[in-house]
């Protein structure tokens, strides 16, 4: 074991025991020279060791702080859209769609930034939707925050020529009984599924304030009506180290 290794393996120690607890500075680095005999140096490698874990991140200016973890949020995917709760989101009676409505169900505080363009879809996005390759989307892209912390990233794409003039294009969280989309006559009978395990790209990790060596899974849900028309797709970051996912699934 390297000098540095073994500043790390101290440390990690003392994290995983909880005498370093979540949120709390790491020694400074002169303390941690006296302690372990070690160079500056020696001390920045194994402290390294450790941001590159995920398990110690950089504050304000030059300080260390032990990863502080948050508390997850479980979603049962099962039921997530289903028709019986999109009859009860009535807006005004509820926090705003249904993600935000089952945030404060739990007694959280949901918050999303919410933008909406026009945009040309990412390739994996058209083809869920089916469109040409020329073919362009409305993109509700929201950055989903729970007690002011970044939890989520959820883009929903639609066919341009299905939510045109509908309250989907307005950049604020909208609902109706049964949902958006069925107010308009757009009903989705079905959803397809797909998730990938993979690591944030920089933009992703920026937004999401994540720390070094935390992956994300990335959920994408397409809705179809009941002719198979594809009629939204929705894509959703969800950071590993704060989401549970739940799915039950029928044996017969």
């Amino acid at each position: 074991m390297t000098k540095a290794q073994e500043v790390a393996y101290d440390l990690r120690e003392q994290i995983e025991s909880g005498h370093l607890a979540g949120g709390a500075a790491l020694p400074s680095e002169s303390k941690m020279m006296s302690q372990y005999g070690y160079s500056r140096e020696t001390i920045r490698a194994g402290v390294r060791l450790l941001v590159e874990e995920g398990l110690v991140v950089t504050g304000q200016g030059q300080g260390k702080y032990v990863r502080e973890d948050y508390p997850p949020v479980v979603w049962n995917w099962t039921t997530l859209e289903s028709r019986s709760r999109h009859a009860t989101a009535v807006e005004g009676r509820t926090a705003g769609d249904q993600w935000a409505s089952a945030i404060a169900e739990n007694g959280n505080a949901p918050r999303q930034d919410i933008t909406v363009s026009i945009v040309e879809p990412p390739a994996h996005v058209r083809e869920c939707l089916e469109l040409p390759a020329d073919g362009l989307a409305v993109a509700r892209k929201r950055v989903r925050y729970i007690d002011n912390r970044p939890y989520a990233l959820a883009d929903s794409y639609f066919p341009q020529e299905l939510v045109t003039g509908t309250p989907l294009m307005e950049p604020r969280d909208v609902s109706a009984p049964g949902g958006v989309l069925a107010s308009v006559g757009l009903v989705q009978a079905k959803y397809r599924d797909e998730i990938s395990v993979r690591m944030p790209t920089r933009q992703e990790a920026a937004l999401l304030a994540l720390p070094a060596a935390t992956p994300i899974a990335e959920h994408t849900r397409t809705g179809y009506d009941a002719d198979g028309r594809p009629l939204r797709c929705m894509v959703t970051i969800l950071p590993g180290d704060r989401h549970k996912i739940l799915y039950e699934v029928s044996a017969d």
